[in-house]
């Protein structure tokens, strides 16, 4: 783990360039980028992923089985850690427990990758306890979502470290997912991001369509996650306070339209949608009106449409990002190219090296 890359996207990205792909010139809209990246090195057939659990435990004895089966499918040796079996509550062990199996994977040199077993929640307690420095020091491929993403935007703030949101070590681990997982981590490829086309024998696509809020193109940064953690994470320092020439991207499950309304508020309130480039809206998986049969409620729709509409930075909802199946591994950190007419976006550098 001694070889990495700095990419100083100043170099790469400060000016808006012309990609014949989108068809029209990219945005130039606050595009700023001044920290150095650290890129992980790719993954190679026969490396060791250590599996963690940073959030929420897991009871039953089979969903173990799966993700170590999963990880040796993909051709990876798995290491579990001294704690992944722990319960505290509805945790995976106390704070210290958690904090000190996740330092200890960043500072084992037998470990290439880490996955996080699942998400849950707690991810954001142990943030104090981490060991930034050592995690800059030994950069690695690192993978989860929804409460991960806690941990994710610290390691990108304290680091400046590529981390990617993608699937669990007990996702379904579907065709879908296993290409792009492998085309981004092991191939080294500029991944290109765009909704699978399956009409299913009707006339027309019902499925996984893409919504345009706003049309046109930008580049910048990429970097987000779950709604309901990041916004959780405002105003600690844990978060990211600049986000100019950003790409945001977001998803969630489960959560009232009312509370999405009022963390996209926060957001709004917070400068956030000011200095982004761009917004990137995946899944909100089972998100319901709440109250009496959710009489006088808003859609996701008109929300998402109130905060970002006039914006004049290019939107659009529906990608393969979220609590899904058919899920996109996503790097935090990189610069992507998005096309919101289309509903698709690019890197415009590999993850790894």
């Amino acid at each position: 783990m001694e070889r990495r890359k700095f990419l100083r996207n100043m170099g790469i990205g400060s000016m808006a360039l012309p990609l014949s792909a989108f068809g029209n010139p990219i945005s130039t809209n606050f595009i700023h980028i001044s920290k150095d990246i650290i890129v992980p090195e790719a993954l190679q057939q026969g490396d060791t992923i250590g599996i963690i659990s940073p959030a929420g435990a897991i009871y039953e004895s089979e969903p173990y089985e799966i993700a170590i089966e999963s990880m040796e499918a993909l051709g990876l040796k798995v290491k579990l850690g001294e704690f992944v079996r722990t319960r505290y509550g509805h945790l995976a062990g106390t704070d210290q427990q958690r904090a000190q199996e996740f330092n200890d994977m960043w500072r084992d040199p037998e470990v290439d990758a880490i996955i996080c077993l699942r998400g849950g929640s707690g991810a954001a307690r142990i943030l104090p306890l981490l060991d930034y420095e050592t995690i800059k020091k030994n950069p690695k491929i690192f993978i989860g979502y929804s409460d991960i993403t806690a941990l994710h935007l610290a390691i990108y703030k304290k680091t400046g470290l590529v981390t990617f949101h993608g699937p669990l070590a007990t996702s379904t681990w579907n065709i879908f997912a296993v290409e792009h997982f492998k085309d981004l981590l092991f191939e080294a490829e500029a991944v290109q991001y765009s909704n699978p086309v399956d009409k299913g024998g009707l006339l027309t696509q019902t499925k996984n369509r893409i919504r345009t809020i706003a049309p046109g193109t930008a580049t910048g940064e990429l970097l987000g996650g779950n709604l309901s953690v990041l916004t959780g994470l405002m105003g600690t320092p844990y978060f990211p306070t600049d986000w100019r020439g950003k790409i945001l991207y977001l998803e969630d499950v489960g959560e009232r339209i009312y509370a999405v309304d009022r963390m996209m508020s926060q957001l709004q309130l917070g400068g956030v949608f000011d200095q982004i480039s761009g917004f990137i809206f995946g899944k909100c998986s089972d998100c319901e009106p709440g109250g009496a049969g959710g009489y006088g409620s808003l859609t996701i729709e008109e929300v998402l449409d109130h905060y970002l509409e006039t914006k004049n930075i290019p939107a659009f909802s529906g990608t393969m990002i979220g609590h899904i199946s058919d899920n996109f591994t996503i790097p935090n950190g990189i610069r992507a190219a998005m096309d919101a007419n289309e509903g698709t976006f690019r890197l415009l550098n590999p993850a790894v090296e």
